[in-house]
């Protein structure tokens, strides 16, 4: 890097005969010249030459002080040393780590448009083996929630999912209009609202109609900041060759012609069976 300072390549100047080339101590104490080559290595001399000094400024300060805590005066807030290096610590690390974290989610907006750089999907299923206060129930471990006991919570499931309806004792417990759905995956009956004969998990040949009512419930609990999600129910497989349930209201066969017209008067439908928000 000599160039640098001689671009024309002239020789570097001899000193006089007799003449010395002028010399200083460096941090070890030795004396070396002033060139160019040995100036950050003269730098960091004064540099502790600096240090030094404010250190023993401060362990005089200290000492001044030591002494009016022995006469009893009053005293600041103790003085941190300068000189000292800062320990990173704990706090500092977790500094840190936030300031990456945030780094890297701004560059994933950035770059990607999305925080997580797209990984939504990874995300979703790395919460699955996040641990939860959530149970797993068998039918049997359910059915204890139905409300009987009163130190016990009251639970129902739809389609699998576990609530505790505990809030709404006077609904699902004993004596209520929907005691019957407590301690039970009444799914079914969601759909299509025959709670007598409904009262099942088995949802199959729901039609277009019920289907929809049963997500409409789901969607009701899930979002439902009334009655917590406490885990999910365990049923055991359906046999697909075991027959559907019956519809709870069959479709009237169609009544022969020769019937009298106060006979065709006195038959009166059966009324559809709805139910409100629960």
């Amino acid at each position: 890097m000599s160039w640098l300072m001689n671009p024309e390549g002239l020789p570097a100047p001899v000193p006089a005969d007799g003449e010395e080339e002028e010399k200083v101590e460096d941090y070890s104490g030795r004396k070396v010249s002033t060139k160019s080559a040995n100036r950050p290595f003269l730098a960091y001399t004064q540099y502790k030459k600096k240090q030094q000094e404010e250190h023993e400024a401060w362990l005089k300060r200290k000492k001044e002080r030591d002494e009016k805590i022995a006469r009893g005066e009053k005293v600041g807030p103790e003085e941190r040393d300068p000189t000292a290096e800062e320990e990173v610590g704990l706090l500092g690390l977790l500094k840190f780590i936030l300031y990456c974290v945030i780094f890297a989610a701004l560059a994933g907006k950035f770059f990607t448009g999305s925080f997580v750089w797209n990984y939504e999907e990874n995300l979703t299923a790395l919460k699955s083996l996040v641990p939860t206060n959530q149970r797993l129930f068998s039918e049997g471990g359910l059915a204890k929630f139905d409300g009987t006991d009163p130190n016990k919570p009251i639970y129902l499931a739809i389609d699998h999912d576990v609530y505790d309806v505990s809030s709404g004792r006077r609904t699902y417990g004993p004596g209520g209009s929907y005691h019957f759905m407590a301690g039970r995956d009444a799914a079914r009956a969601f759909a299509t609202g025959c709670f007598g004969a409904h009262r099942t998990h088995d949802v199959r040949g729901l039609t277009e109609k019920e289907e929809k009512s049963l997500n409409h419930w789901k969607e009701y609990f899930a979002n439902s900041k009334k009655y917590p999600k406490v885990g999910k129910v365990q049923h055991p497989p359906i046999d697909p060759t075991s027959p559907i349930p019956e519809p709870c209201q069959p479709e009237k066969k169609v009544r022969p012609e020769s019937k009298t017209k106060e006979e065709k008067d006195s038959t009166t439908a059966e009324p559809e069976v709805k139910h409100e928000e629960l």
